[in-house]
């Protein structure tokens, strides 16, 4: 094959005049979009009213950026402490996913309680929406042709190529990881599949469960999503470092899921009042 004809996907979605849309972007809204539908629909059946998702949202969509930023900054404070007329240039890329949920969990559960909703209820509602939301944005980081991994196994580029259709892996998507002469792990797609699935068990068996107790869906987000970023993050090359062996989104996956463990066990063990999720789905009157 003639690796050479191979060109990346054009990044840009639309261009009228001066505006230029991204792919980046439209996958980020459109995942947020289906994220607030999902949680919109299941919060109905709570008797919570729309309103307060889009509010959520409305507010908290800013905030998330913000802490996306702060945290990205933070891990890199060696480079900004040198040119820090650069922090607020976010169009250069540097947001980081877990500077953005720790951001979104904080001001969630304070507005939740200003709207004297239980915060772990909305945690559950919206763990479950962020999965798929996950699953969605990271096809933003495909057409940019980043957040990928490092070079795959093989011993010429036709080898590099058959290691990735041995994976199933689509040609489209094969293609765009072709960079610099060297095909990548599409290590965007591993991350997407892994929270399509965690979307799925949570919707199709987690929330059927009888015995689930409100905020254990949260707990499961958190755990299936630390766990697969922790294997994919191994394989990626643009990884903020906590030092020189140890990768920041690891270090933090494995922090998230014993702490996350330890609570839902504490939890269980010493409150025997704890309501179950689906108690709070309102009851038909029909």
């Amino acid at each position: 094959m003639d690796h050479s004809v191979i060109e990346p996907l054009n990044r840009v979605f639309l261009q009228f005049g001066p505006i230029t849309l991204y792919w980046y972007a439209v996958f980020i809204m459109s995942g947020l979009t289906l994220g607030v539908y999902l949680a919109i629909h299941e919060g109905k059946k709570m008797g919570i009213n729309p309103e307060f998702f889009w509010d959520l949202v409305l507010y908290g969509f800013p905030i998330s950026i913000v802490g996306a930023r702060l945290y990205y900054v933070i891990f890199n404070w060696d480079f900004f402490s040198q040119h820090p007329e650069r922090i607020i240039r976010i169009w250069e890329g540097g947001l980081a996913i877990h500077g953005s949920l720790i951001a979104a969990f904080i001001f969630g559960w304070f507005f939740s309680k200003r709207h004297k909703l239980m915060p772990w209820l909305i945690a559950d509602i919206a763990g479950v929406s962020y999965l798929i939301a996950q699953a969605i944005g990271r096809w933003g980081n495909f057409m940019n042709q980043e957040a990928h991994g490092g070079i795959v196994p093989g011993a010429s580029l036709d080898g590099q190529r058959e290691f990735l259709q041995a994976l199933f892996i689509p040609e489209f998507v094969i293609n765009n990881m072709y960079i610099n002469d060297a095909y990548y792990h599409p290590a965007f797609l591993y991350e997407s599949v892994w929270n399509l699935i965690g979307f799925l068990i949570a919707v199709l068996i987690l929330r059927k469960a009888r015995h689930l107790l409100v905020g254990e869906l949260a707990a499961f987000y958190a755990i299936w999503y630390s766990v697969g970023r922790f294997f994919v993050e191994g394989i990626r090359t643009d990884s903020l470092m906590l030092t020189d062996s140890i990768k920041v989104a690891q270090f933090i996956s494995i922090v998230t899921v014993v702490g996350v463990l330890a609570v839902v066990i504490g939890r269980r063990a010493t409150n025997k009042n704890l309501k179950t999720y689906q108690s709070f789905y309102v009851k038909s009157t029909k």
